[in-house]
């Protein structure tokens, strides 16, 4: 991550940082959470993201205020001295520099629907039930209704969450997954 605007006394003058996306303690996240940081502290400061990976949820958190002096480059896509030099420099002026690796997840996180939103109110709730560790016969039991029920509702939600064809892997726990994701 590089920075622009910052001094060891605060955020002026024309200092620049970089550091690695990955920084102690954990070696995870650091830098990405201090860019969102360093942007809500202080939105005048200039702020370049070079990251091995799309982070979603940092990248859409960093574009979801003013863009103005902000970047998110992709390590592995920045082939060019010159292209970096030059997406390095827009940045520094105010400007923007965005990965069209990092734009297109962000719109394919954000066109596509939400699979969960698809099911019906029941399926939903077999769903929610199926999450607390329920069988097909406890929830028949508890939402008064027939196992055959059940049953077509659980098909119909495998099919919903596109679970129908996977194979080596309980489809009942990966739609209980996504449940839990949302």
């Amino acid at each position: 991550m590089t920075v622009w605007g910052g001094t060891a006394g605060g955020p002026t003058g024309p200092a620049r940082r970089v550091a690695d996306v990955r920084m102690p303690p954990t070696h995870t996240d650091e830098s990405l959470r201090a860019a969102l940081e360093i942007r809500r502290r202080w939105p005048q400061v200039r702020v370049l993201v070079l990251s091995q990976y799309v982070e979603k949820r940092y990248a859409a958190e960093l574009m979801g205020g003013s863009i103005d002096g902000v970047g998110y480059l992709l390590k592995d896509r920045v082939a060019q001295v010159g292209d970096f030099l030059e997406a390095l420099e827009r940045v520094g002026a105010g400007g923007t520099a965005f990965d069209p690796e990092v734009v297109r997840r962000l719109l394919a996180r954000t066109t596509h629907a939400d699979p969960l939103a698809r099911l019906t109110a029941r399926e939903r709730q077999v769903l929610e039930l199926m999450a607390q560790g329920m069988t097909n016969a406890s929830i028949a039991r508890s939402l008064h209704v027939s196992q055959s029920a059940v049953e077509k509702h659980v098909n119909a939600l495998f099919d919903k969450l596109e679970l129908s064809h996977t194979t080596g892997y309980s489809r009942r726990v990966l739609a209980v997954l996504r449940y839990l994701g949302t």
